[in-house]
């Protein structure tokens, strides 16, 4: 057994050092990343150039490429459950518009024929037969044979339409270009023309129930209704860049992503937006909470940032340069599946940050090279191990730190 040589530590800590809350996960791409769906905390999706299909089963801390069977660009995706899914894209230039489907979790990808020749930039499902695709000259395409058939329906637009929401098989609303707003509540048997109030493209749309929606685009646009789309509302973002999605887990909570890294955050059905930093200036396109605590957003050059406190960074009064060794509580704790561990470096040192378990076998390395000073923070991910007790060591220098964790699933 190993023997851990410093003190164990039970509690938390009762104060935080400033730390980013968004992390970088590798991708394994340069390709732009246009959307991503989660369908719980662990398993996800993202598409983006030349046919790119990603794949997670771990929240993130690996993602696979998947043979998609296409080169032309993917913008939407959506599952039902961990197995079924509908990506969907095309090639505007050419007239190519593709449909990708699957129900064995991406192992295969089956074409389906959508019957237009648009660029299709939006897909939803309400179960796993029923779902509507949107894109380019106004194309609505709707399916209740999970995509055995798509049948064309009339939008009344000749607009490229970028997304669409559904809260149940009857009731959606479709986003697009200058302003563009559509609504049915027959399943699209008929749609009808909403006023969004504003000319701006409109690039998501996000319903939590058939009242309370929100909708983002150009110039910083973030809209609201909490009718059922009679009436929207414009809200103040605070920013005058794209905004390329939103993701609510309900009426309150939210989290808009955009140009140069841009991520707002709204716990009061954006009556304020705050901005979160981001760590990048790349434009993000995706995103996608399964709570509100967990999140996932996507990106240019395969940018993947992660979240597990909904991207809130704690700040102590103390910001300046470390003067001393510190290895942090893990945040949370406990924990399921996944938790950040911070420490901070007071000079330049050799560093390994490792997991035990409570018999003092090794279970993970999470860090195990040269560091400058400075305050790091690192994701660790226990999907693959069961409940219970573990330990987390830092050794830099002559400083050795070991706390507990608690995996609670």
């Amino acid at each position: 057994m190993k023997i851990f040589t410093h003190t164990l530590f039970f509690f938390l800590l009762s104060t935080q050092i400033c730390f980013a809350q968004w992390y970088q996960q590798n991708s394994g791409t340069t390709n732009w990343l246009y959307d991503v769906f989660f369908i719980d905390a662990n398993i996800g999706t993202s598409v983006g150039d030349g046919g790119t299909i990603l794949r997670t089963t771990n929240g993130g801390t690996t993602w696979t490429s998947l043979t998609s069977g296409t080169t032309n660009n993917l913008y939407g995706a959506c599952f039902t459950d961990t197995n079924t899914g509908t990506v969907v894209g095309g090639n505007w230039t050419v007239g190519e518009s593709v449909i990708l489907r699957t129900t064995d979790g991406g192992i295969n990808w089956v074409s389906q024929t959508s019957g237009t020749t648009a660029e299709l930039r939006g897909v939803t499902f309400t179960d796993a037969n029923t779902g509507t695709a949107v894109g380019g000259w106004g194309t609505i395409l709707r399916t209740t044979d999970g995509g055995a058939n798509w049948t064309s329906q009339i939008s009344g637009t000749i607009y490229t339409l970028y997304d669409v929401s559904f809260t149940d098989e009857n009731k959606g609303t479709v986003v697009g270009e200058g302003g563009t707003m559509l609504k049915t509540i027959n399943g699209g048997t008929t749609w009808t023309s909403q006023a969004s109030g504003t000319t701006f493209n409109l690039y998501d749309v996000s319903f939590t129930d058939e009242n309370i929606g929100t909708a983002v685009g150009d110039g910083g646009t973030i809209l609201r209704t909490t009718n059922g789309g009679t009436i929207w509302t414009s809200q103040t973002s605070g920013i005058n860049d794209y905004l390329w999605c939103a993701s609510f887990t309900d009426a309150n909570t939210g989290t808009a992503v955009g140009q140069v890294g841009t991520i707002l955050r709204t716990i009061n059905g954006g009556t304020t937006w705050t901005s979160q930093s981001s760590g990048t200036t790349n434009d993000l396109h995706g995103v996608s909470f399964t709570d509100a605590n967990m999140g996932t957003v996507v990106g240019y050059s395969g940018t993947i940032l992660h979240t597990t406190n909904g991207g809130v960074s704690f700040v102590d009064d103390e910001k300046t340069q470390p003067t001393e060794f510190i290895l942090e509580q893990n945040y949370p704790n406990p924990f399921n599946p996944n938790t950040v561990i911070s420490y901070q470096l007071p000079v330049s040192s050799d560093v390994t940050l490792k997991v035990f378990d409570v018999l003092g076998n090794e279970i993970a390395t999470l860090v195990d090279e040269f560091k400058t000073a400075g305050k790091y923070e690192v994701e660790f991910n226990a999907s693959t191990l069961p409940s219970g007790v573990y330990f987390y060591q830092l050794k830099a220098n002559n400083y050795i730190e070991t706390k507990k964790m608690l995996l609670l699933k």
